[in-house]
């Protein structure tokens, strides 16, 4: 997580978020600095507007956490209730079942940085 942090620490004050400033907020912060990290995280915020990605995820409900898209998704397949409801229910639970699939597989930004 303090790679991320070293991050938004660098947005927050101008600075470009490149390998060497990354590296240098962390050995300011006594943090163990792990070289392919940095490069990923580096490389992972290529292309992303971070003020962009602060607002987008201020918006997010709370409560939404992270089953908040599968459940949207199982929400809008029971509003498109075709009066199958056990192949509805499978179809729910097969969502639900992939998304905690990647998780389980360590995908995703989050699980790079911990």
């Amino acid at each position: 997580m303090e790679y991320v942090y070293a991050a938004l620490i660098l947005n927050e004050t101008g600075e470009e978020i490149n390998e060497d400033n990354v590296t240098a907020v962390l050995d300011a912060a006594g943090v163990d600095v792990e070289e392919s990290r940095v490069k990923a995280l580096v490389a992972a915020l290529e292309d992303v507007d971070i003020e962009e990605a602060i607002e987008t995820a201020a918006a997010v409900p709370a409560a939404g956490g992270a089953g908040g898209a599968a459940d949207a998704g199982a929400a809008d397949e029971a509003e498109a209730d075709d009066g199958d409801d056990e192949a509805d229910a499978d179809e729910a639970e097969d969502a639900a079942d992939d998304d905690e699939d990647e998780e389980a597989d360590g995908e995703g930004l989050g699980n790079l940085f911990g």
